[in-house]
């Protein structure tokens, strides 16, 4: 996060006073009711120390800098944030706390297009999926094993090798491991709107890998796994 200078009402009354033109008429004395004059006006642009520093305009631009421009934290432009990069996502039906809309805002604004399995991966957790791909290759004589090919890792039906047509390469399976919960968050969720969980339904994670997954291929989705670990289980905050 970006820390901001913030000045107080004497350094825009110092500032504004080198201002002035030099001469009898223009006094410098701090005791003076022109510099007094200027001390008062200042007020409203720098912090003053007894009274509110919501109210100056240094303090309300420092904020914009060190909160609104980081799109991990912003909170009264996240709406602008979202328009500049196409969001709400059609994808996302369901309501979004302030913790989604802004998980969704950091993933578009990261985002680098891939189309490697692991991009898919990590595009389903960062809107609180864990899911595992399984690809499909078929049986090719003088290349493929017999036996047990099924990896030291990962769901034990995913066997390498497969008796189908050739177009099966073309088609992978998205196992899911977990249902999406949203739990409420202090600071982000809002009282009386928010509730204190959102269960996903699964329709965005469908929805968003459909639309990114690569045009020439098919995708299948496989939900027998999907478990619950715990009372108060999440992906990564969400």
């Amino acid at each position: 996060m970006v820390n901001a200078m913030r000045r107080s009402d004497t350094d825009y009354a110092g500032a504004w006073s080198n201002l002035l033109p030099s001469g009898s008429a223009w006094p410098r004395d701090p005791s003076s009711v022109l510099q007094q004059f200027l001390l008062g006006m200042s007020g409203v642009w720098g912090q003053q120390p007894v009274s509110d520093p919501s109210i100056n305009v240094d303090d309300r631009a420092a904020d914009m800098v060190e909160t609104e421009s980081d799109p991990r934290f912003t909170i009264e432009m996240l709406t602008d944030w979202e328009t500049a990069f196409g969001l709400p996502d059609p994808c996302l039906a369901e309501s979004l706390t302030i913790g989604d809309r802004h998980n969704s805002l950091v993933s578009r604004y990261t985002m680098l297009g891939e189309q490697d399995p692991a991009f898919m991966v990590a595009i389903a957790l960062g809107i609180g999926y864990a899911v595992v791909i399984q690809e499909h290759s078929p049986f090719m004589c003088a290349i493929s094993k017999v036996g047990d090919t099924r990896p030291l890792s990962g769901p034990s039906t995913n066997y390498r090798w497969e008796l189908g047509p050739g177009t099966i390469r073309q088609s992978y399976t998205i196992i899911v491991l977990n249902p999406r919960l949203s739990w409420f968050q202090c600071g982000l969720g809002q009282c009386g709107v928010d509730p204190m969980l959102t269960i996903g339904i699964f329709t965005d994670l469908e929805c968003i890998l459909t639309r990114i997954k690569p045009a020439h291929t098919l995708i299948f989705f496989n939900f027998s796994g999907v478990t619950v670990n715990g009372q108060f289980a999440g992906i990564q905050g969400h």
